[in-house]
């Protein structure tokens, strides 16, 4: 079956199983992957589409916009086009990125991140206002948050996407996790000490709330 939403014509793919409800999600090819009964007519799955075609466009639009910019590179706040070469595994110029085509990025922006994330964090630490244990460092790709501070183990977790960012959104999160080792919560207590280190502390949150996590 096909169908055009959008005015892209898509291919509908569909799974029956013995399901009393039916399921409708789009694919990164933009194509539409339905789970639904036996006994589901196409007429049916026809309504189903119609029923849900702002979350189909919504969709093609995130997968859009992340295939653009999986064409574009990002480090410390600054976008470079990505140009394949092979003579290097990774090079970069002022407004180009020079990359292998089998190049680990992810590792890359790991290794980056233990460096950068580390120095920023003792250099923060040495600086805080209140004396509070030195805590340990974990760096890992979040969905949902660009940091992370556990009390109980004195860990402070760190988003690897912070990398692509300038690095005044980093050290806002830094200061924000600290602040979390004095007030384990949100209180007026907790934004004035940010605010110590980082006086334009909601500028910054506000802005890096417009970026989406990778």
């Amino acid at each position: 079956m096909k169908v055009i939403v959008d005015e892209i014509e898509r291919e509908v793919f569909i799974t029956r199983k013995n399901n009393k409800n039916s399921y409708l999600k789009v694919g990164e090819d933009l194509n539409i992957y339905i789970t639904t009964n036996y006994l589901t007519s196409d007429n049916y799955i026809l309504e189903l589409i119609n029923n849900n075609t702002k979350y189909i466009t919504k969709m093609t639009n995130l997968f859009l916009k992340k295939k653009e910019l999986n064409k574009k590179f990002y480090y410390l706040g600054k976008e470079y086009d990505i140009i394949y070469f092979n003579e290097t595994d990774i090079l970069l110029g002022n407004e180009k990125v020079f990359l292998k085509k089998d190049f680990d990025l992810d590792k890359w922006y790991i290794k980056q991140a233990k460096e950068i994330f580390k120095e920023e964090l003792d250099r923060i630490y040495k600086q805080f206002p209140i004396n509070i244990p030195n805590p340990s460092l974990t760096i890992r790709k979040m969905k949902t948050r660009w940091g992370v501070c556990n009390v109980k183990t004195n860990r402070i977790t760190l988003n690897l996407e912070l990398i692509k960012r300038d690095i005044k959104y980093l050290d806002y999160v830094i200061v924000h996790e600290l602040s979390h080792l004095v007030y384990a919560n949100h209180s007026a207590y907790f934004w004035n000490l940010v605010s110590v280190l980082v006086p334009n502390y909601k500028t910054l949150r506000k802005e890096l709330n417009n970026y989406e996590y990778d």
